[in-house]
Parts: structure tokens; C-alpha cells; sequence
């Protein structure tokens, strides 16, 4: 009775407290392995925000000492920056570049580790199905400093192969510079997109059908079912939940079209079709030390994929799909 009591006598907070400390102490291993990415995150992903303030001042760097001098000292000028990143020539050419390169990897390119994954799930030869998926994982680990090199030697107007096929389609003279011509920019984008990770994007895909019941298939052909009611009525709403999350993951990243793809694709005659926020951001923060536009356009970029990403998962959950939260 005595014992009974004393436990009891254990206030519930208290109980809540040692249990939980005593859960990380059973699985301290996890713990200590789930460290370096909470380190990561903290250093590049939540300390760097502290510098979102250089966009409502007009920032100098060298106006103090330190840099936490330069903060104090730099002169507060509110929501100047972003009327003149708003105001600015550039801004519509901007967003309409970036907007034209993400709806274009939306219609094209998320679709396509769907159906890549859908085919590879329809081979039933192991064999062959391991050594397809190996093949079309590669692309993924050519770094991008490769594919833009490939490009540029496929498309050169000089010995490019593919340029000179179309010289001899089209005849001398009459096949366009793909490289330089600003209409064009945006498919050799998605183009090298889709080509380069298609296939690796077939992974989680390919997880998730891994996970569905053989015996719906088999109850299924037993009513008659073909391949394609198979993949219609079973496949498909087994992967419908992922399928969105990847969507809503998608949409919250509307305005982040790769610096590095379009850096590297970038040139002055293609300009006015390849200059999007994420190289905006470079040439104006980097190259002309203008830090407070530059952090301006970040957080307008951050602040328009926050409420695209609330946007998608309040539709999905509207749809019937359980989303993120």
C-alpha cells in the first residue's frame, strides 16, 4: 500500500518527465544520429534569419567593425527595399521567367517519375527491371557542371551534333541557335531536368508501391481486370497520397528554379528569358553588394512559397488527402 501511495504521490508532470527522458536514454543512438542533421538545419536553414532584417534597413557592411555592428548601425528604411524591387523594370521579367520554368516542371516534368515508376512496376523480370532502374538513376549524379557542358556541345552552331542534324533537316542557315535564343530557354531547362532526374525520382515512388497488397491484384484478376484497370483502379489510389505530397511539395517551391542550372545555361543573348529570382538575387546581393535587395527579393520569394505550400495542403485536405499536417 505504502508503495502505491509514494506512486501516486508522483505528480503527472513528473511522471511525463522522467518517462520522456528515460525514452531518450533507451534510444540515445538515434538520437546522437538525428544530431548532425539537427545541427545542419540550425546553422543554414534558422541562424541565417537573423539577417532577414538587412531588407527593411539600407544595409553597409562596412559602416562598423563587426558585422552585428553593421546591423545596429545601418540605417532603418522599412519596406523601401521591396517597393523598389516591386517598382523595379526587372520584376515582372523576373517573375515571369521563373513562373514560366516552374509551370512547365509541373506539367512535364512531375509527371514523368510517375509514369517511369508505373512502367518499371510492369516488368517482371527482376533482372532486367535492376538493371533499368541503375541505368536511369545515373543522370542524377552528373554533376551540373557536366549536363551544361553536354548541352552546349550538342546545341554549339559550330560542331554540335544535334545542331548539325537539323542543319540537314531544315537546311544551312535555317536551324535555329538553340543556346541563344531566348523562346527556347525555358524547354532546354525542363529538358534537362526531366532527363536528369526522371529516373531518380522514381524512388519514393517505387517505395510506395511496394507497399500495396498483392492480393488486391490478385482479387482483381480474378474479375477480369487487364494492366490497365490494374494500374488505374489499384496502382494509382495507392500512391495517390504521395503523389500529393510530392505535389504540395512542388508547389511551395514554384519560385526556386535552380541558380545553378540557369547560371550555368545563362548568356547575354538568352538574358531577357533566363534571368529569374535565384540569379537576381546573385547578381544584385553578390556582384553589386546591393545585400539589401538582395535579402528583399529572398524574402518575397519565402513569403510566396510559405503561402503556396498552406495553399496546396489546405486543397489537399479539402480533397479528401491527409497532406502535412
Amino acid at each position: 500500500m505504502s508503495g502505491l501511495k509514494s506512486k501516486a504521490a508522483v505528480p503527472a508532470a513528473g511522471r511525463k518527465k522522467e518517462s520522456f527522458w528515460h525514452f531518450v536514454a533507451a534510444h540515445k543512438w538515434l538520437y546522437i544520429l538525428l544530431l548532425p542533421g539537427v545541427l545542419y538545419m540550425l546553422v543554414f536553414n534558422y541562424l541565417p534569419m537573423f539577417g532577414i532584417v538587412i531588407a527593411f534597413q539600407d544595409f553597409r557592411p562596412f559602416s562598423a567593425d563587426t558585422a552585428i555592428g553593421a546591423y545596429l548601425t545601418s540605417e532603418w528604411v522599412g519596406l523601401a527595399n521591396f517597393r523598389k524591387f516591386f517598382t523595379g523594370y526587372d520584376f515582372f521579367m523576373l517573375l515571369k521567367n521563373t513562373l514560366s520554368i516552374s509551370i512547365l516542371s509541373l506539367v512535364f516534368f512531375f509527371p514523368a517519375p510517375i509514369l517511369l515508376a508505373l512502367l518499371l512496376n510492369e516488368i517482371r523480370s527482376q533482372g532486367y527491371k535492376r538493371v533499368t532502374q541503375t541505368l536511369v538513376y545515373i543522370p542524377h549524379f552528373i554533376s551540373l557542371v557536366i549536363v551544361a557542358t553536354l548541352t552546349q556541345q550538342l546545341f554549339s552552331t559550330t560542331d554540335g551534333i544535334v545542331y548539325k542534324i537539323m542543319e540537314n533537316i531544315l537546311g544551312r542557315g535555317n536551324a535555329p541557335d538553340i543556346l541563344a535564343t531566348p523562346k527556347y530557354f525555358y524547354s532546354l531547362i525542363v529538358g534537362q531536368n526531366i532527363w536528369k532526374e526522371t529516373g531518380y525520382g522514381t524512388i519514393i515512388f517505387l517505395a510506395a508501391l511496394a507497399g500495396v497488397d498483392m492480393e488486391l491484384y490478385e482479387a482483381a484478376r480474378i474479375d477480369g481486370a487487364g494492366r490497365w484497370r490494374l494500374m488505374w483502379h489499384i496502382t494509382l489510389p495507392a500512391i495517390r497520397g504521395t503523389i500529393v505530397i510530392m505535389l504540395i511539395l512542388k508547389v511551395g517551391s514554384i519560385l526556386n528554379t535552380g541558380y545553378e542550372q540557369i547560371f550555368l545555361m545563362q548568356n547575354d543573348l538568352n538574358y531577357t528569358a533566363s534571368e529569374v529570382f535565384d540569379t537576381y538575387i546573385y547578381n544584385k546581393g553578390i556582384k553589386l553588394a546591393q545585400y539589401s535587395m538582395a535579402t528583399a527579393a529572398g524574402v518575397f520569394k519565402s513569403v510566396v512559397s510559405l503561402i503556396m505550400v498552406l495553399a496546396a495542403n489546405k486543397i489537399a485536405k479539402l480533397c479528401g488527402e491527409s497532406g502535412f499536417y
